[in-house]
């Protein structure tokens, strides 16, 4: 099992404190969607091979160097994702839906005019959302484990004396680098209290007697990731393309989240939490496309991590009735205001292969496998002092699988029918998300998801009004399911629990509309 002891890592520089990134954190802001026009998405995004496409930009740049001609277009979307929380036997159904401008771009052709070699340049420019956090969460259940049995193990365990919990005018305990943030709330807020019988006052208990009656558990995630392209591409004797792509991205997430439980009688227990994530990211794609005969086109491409340098905001606030404490009992506390954590992460790199197959101008059918490796995930403070959250990164990821398959056929010459599926595997391993590795909170924010396999079932049509104005729509349905875990189970070191929890099944089916328009010069 994992080392246990005080598991927080991230040193903030400009205060003193210490907040965590975690593994999860990691995870999150390394996972892509379906991106790009509506012709690529309505084709399962399997484009790797063909380009003519902006999405090229994101994926395989070469793509570009299929151009022969200017053209400008943008993207926009229309989505819904509906959440169904499934948690000990208790239903319960959100919705979100949004419209967004999901890309626009900008991509010029320079012919050499000669008839071989290179025989063109194209220069690129776009942005393109990746990313997508936009969600409501509800899930209400009787789990039997209240996060106060949660908070006083994990505080038991990290060996914090009574002592180091109290805070007056003077000192606040949110400032002291050697303590949790989740146990310092835990306990002004009053979930946890000392055991009297312990001399030294480092054994916790809930302060709640026996489990709650009912626990909820909401959440809202918004904001999204989103690509700035800067890219080239050249054509060799039609034979042979090359591109490459010098991406910036922007990142912004915003999550705000409500553990609730209530007892017998008119005691209860709750904590807000909220989280602020931005930052910037460079990268780069590098890309070629072999034609070696009129009918087949084959790529190959890599895209880099993403070095990002981020900022979190974060405040939280508990609270707290025990009816049994006569003298005080409501209590309630919070972080500090204003509070910050900057760090650095570098995403996973991605291999992409592909290859498409003509009939004629008729149809086509393109597939794309992309590889990537999770576990290379890597989280350090602004000077590059690793954390310790890497040493459970590459225990707990592995390669990610993803398989994109798309077919296209022109009825007409103006009118086109498009389809595709992506299968995506969970690079979580087993342990992790069958709730038997234990997972260390971050600050004060002690949920998590962990994911199964991905599917994406896509279809769309495209019309061409005239040689130069063309539209483009697609529908997109996204099916993904989760597992959300309140907080961790905890394990002794021979693997038997000392805290399980049931967690709640998640079930979250995303669709999505897009009409692209296109003008070509």
């Amino acid at each position: 099992m994992k080392k246990t002891g005080i598991y927080i890592g991230t040193l903030l520089l400009s205060s003193g404190m210490l907040f965590a990134q975690g593994e999860m954190d990691a995870y999150r802001y390394s996972q892509l969607d379906l991106n790009g026009t509506a012709r690529s998405m309505s084709m399962g995004g399997a484009f790797g091979a063909l380009g003519g496409d902006m999405s090229a930009m994101s994926h395989n740049p070469a793509g570009l160097g299929v151009y022969r001609s200017s053209e400008v277009q943008t993207t926009m979307t229309l989505n819904n994702t509906h959440t169904n929380a499934t948690w000990t036997g208790t239903r319960n159904s959100e919705n979100r839906t949004w419209v967004d401008l999901d890309n626009f771009s900008y991509i010029t052709y320079f012919p050499t005019g000669k008839e071989s070699g290179i025989k063109g340049w194209n220069l690129g420019i776009a942005f393109n959302k990746v990313k997508d956090f936009n969600r409501n969460l509800k899930s209400t259940g009787n789990p039997g484990v209240s996060i106060g049995d949660f908070i006083a193990q994990r505080t038991t365990r990290e060996g914090i004396y009574l002592n180091d919990l109290f805070s007056d005018d003077s000192y606040s305990p949110y400032y002291n680098s050697n303590l949790s943030w989740l146990s310092v709330l835990g306990y002004e807020s009053g979930f946890i209290t000392p055991k009297e019988d312990v001399p030294k006052n480092a054994v916790y208990r809930s302060s709640f007697s026996g489990a709650p009656q009912r626990t909820a558990f909401t959440m809202t995630e918004r904001s999204s990731i989103i690509e700035y392209n800067f890219s080239l591409a050249t054509n060799i004797s039609d034979r042979v393309f090359l591109g490459a792509t010098l991406g910036i991205t922007g990142l912004d997430y915003r999550m705000a989240s409500r553990h609730d439980e209530t007892f017998t009688g008119e005691d209860y227990g709750y904590i807000d939490n909220n989280l602020e994530s931005e930052g910037v990211a460079y990268s780069v794609n590098l890309g070629v496309i072999v034609r070696p005969i009129d009918a087949l086109r084959l790529g190959i491409a890599y895209n880099s991590p993403k070095w990002y340098s981020l900022t979190d905001y974060f405040y939280a606030k508990g609270e707290t009735y025990v009816s049994s404490y006569i003298s005080q009992p409501k209590m309630e506390a919070k972080t500090p205001l204003g509070q910050y954590a900057e760090y650095r992460l570098r995403t996973p790199d991605r291999w992409i292969f592909s290859m498409a197959g003509f009939i004629g101008n008729f149809a086509l059918v393109s597939l794309d496998y992309e590889l990537t490796n999770y576990s290379s995930m890597y989280l350090t403070d602004r000077q590059g002092y690793a954390y310790g959250d890497n040493k459970d990164i590459r225990e707990d990821f592995g390669l990610g699988h993803t398989v994109k398959l798309g077919a296209e056929v022109k009825l007409t010459p103006q009118f086109a029918l498009r389809a595709g599926y992506i299968l995506q595997s969970s690079p979580m391993k087993e342990l992790l998300r069958n709730g038997g590795q234990e997972v260390f909170p971050v600050g004060t924010v002690s949920h998590f998801t962990v994911a199964e396999a991905t599917n994406y079932c896509t279809a769309g049509v495209g019309y061409r009004f005239t040689p130069n104005f063309y539209m483009d729509l697609a529908y997109i349905f996204r099916i993904q399911n989760e597992t959300l875990y309140p907080f961790s189970n905890i394990y002794a070191e021979n693997g038997t629990a000392e805290l399980k929890i049931e967690p709640s099944d998640l079930s979250i089916n995303t669709s999505r509309m897009a009409l692209t328009f296109g003008y070509k010069f």
